[in-house]
């Protein structure tokens, strides 16, 4: 039998460390001396720790998730490592403690020291406010997030984000609802400051009045064409968005936050009104409206799916993969911008000549910076209609946002 002792050191701690992994390789029968041994050593372990080293740790549930996030994992992916998915969800909402075969499995499995795994998990009420990044929360601060009283009572970190995301529940809540999401967004994309973004678009649509209610059916891409033809009218966007509220749809322009590259994402936790979200990322028409028409074609065509929020993130995308509502969505997007049967004929589609895209966009009666961007991206050719497209700024039309 290997020889445990009390913990006293660090090299104490890194032995018994060492041992546990052995032990965990083993696999022994909890009712054997062995398995004796490992439940003593987690007990050992886990006490040391809680003395010497209890803030150097991350929570074992939140390191799951993190995990999770890492590979692209749903919490079906570790009914192999848990046992089943009622186990999972008892796991990930702290209704149940880690075993340590469960330990054993995660460590194994998804490389998750077990010295994170034994932590005890904090479930206290304010405990998912507390490792908020400082920087993301100064940036609200600067953004306008939290309301003047907060402000006048000089609340702390943990009181200023739970009377934010009082309107959702809290951030838990609203990560529970992506899981019926649709992402396309890139790896370093922050959870923490897309819940931010995500609760701030939603805060601002419950202000607004809006006397009709949202069905499907009620847009397609005759709706959807017509929308973009008011691209040509001097105030064009704030057209499109009383267009938009007249059919139940908010429209909420919202700068993303500095640890996302978000353009824009259509939010369905409330069906009666659906929300869409633009950032206005790229100070530019024809990006506002090719936008706008991907998030109004996921309420043409996914409305009734079981999806809660889509999100996108629109640089660089061709060759990508992409999930097969993305692509729907940016088909008709793209047709109801310029439809194909115009373009196939177009010389425009030949030719990146100001030309070509004014006689197209003239014919299709549309913005000219539509054209061109289409001919930007269609062709690769980024070098070409840079007057077209960079002339034609949207910011403009939502002064009461912050730009600088």
């Amino acid at each position: 039998m290997n020889k445990i002792k009390v913990i006293k050191t660090a090299t104490d701690y890194e032995e018994a460390l060492a041992l546990l992994k052995e032990l965990l390789s083993r696999d022994p029968d909890p009712e054997s001396d062995e398995g004796q041994q490992l439940s003593l050593l987690g007990t050992l372990i886990k006490d040391y720790e809680l003395k010497e080293i209890p803030s150097d740790l991350p929570d074992p549930i939140e390191a799951i998730k993190f995990r999770m996030e890492q590979s692209g994992l749903k919490p079906s992916d570790l009914v192999h490592y848990l046992g089943s998915r009622s186990r999972v969800s008892e796991i990930l909402s702290g209704k149940r403690q880690l075993s340590l075969e469960m330990v054993r499995a995660l460590q194994e499995g998804l490389g998750i020291p077990a010295k994170v795994l034994i932590k005890k998990p904090d479930f206290t009420e304010d405990s998912e406010y507390r490792n908020w990044d400082d920087r993301l929360v100064s940036e609200m601060k600067s953004r306008g997030y939290f309301d003047e009283e907060s402000f006048q009572k000089k609340l702390s970190k943990t009181d200023l984000l739970r009377n934010f995301f009082l309107p959702i529940g809290s951030p838990a809540q609203l990560v529970a609802l992506w899981r019926k999401s649709s992402y396309r967004v890139l790896p370093y994309t922050d959870k923490q400051a897309l819940a931010a973004w995500s609760t701030k678009v939603i805060r601002k649509a419950q202000k607004i009045k809006v006397s009709t209610k949202y069905s499907h059916g009620l847009i397609d891409i005759n709706f959807m064409q017509k929308l973009v033809r008011l691209s040509i009218s001097e105030n064009g966007p704030t057209l499109a968005k009383k267009a938009l509220l007249e059919k139940g749809i908010i429209l909420i322009i919202e700068k993303h936050l500095s640890k996302t590259k978000l353009d824009g994402a259509t939010l369905l936790v409330n069906k009666v009104n659906p929300i869409i979200g633009l950032t206005l990322r790229y100070d530019r028409l024809d990006n506002f409206w090719f936008t706008l028409m991907h998030e109004i074609a996921h309420l043409v065509l996914h409305f009734d799916k079981d999806t809660d929020f889509y999100y996108d993130e629109l640089d660089s995308i061709k060759g990508r993969d992409i999930s097969s509502e993305e692509k729907e969505a940016d088909d008709l997007a793209s047709e109801a911008l310029i439809p194909s049967s115009k373009w196939e004929i177009s010389p425009a589609k030949l030719v990146p000549s100001v030309l070509a895209a004014q006689s197209l966009a003239a014919e299709l009666g549309v913005h000219v910076a539509i054209v061109a961007g289409k001919i930007r991206y269609e062709g690769e050719k980024w070098i070409y209609l840079n007057d077209l497209v960079n002339k034609a700024k949207i910011r403009q039309y939502f002064p009461e946002e912050s730009w600088e």
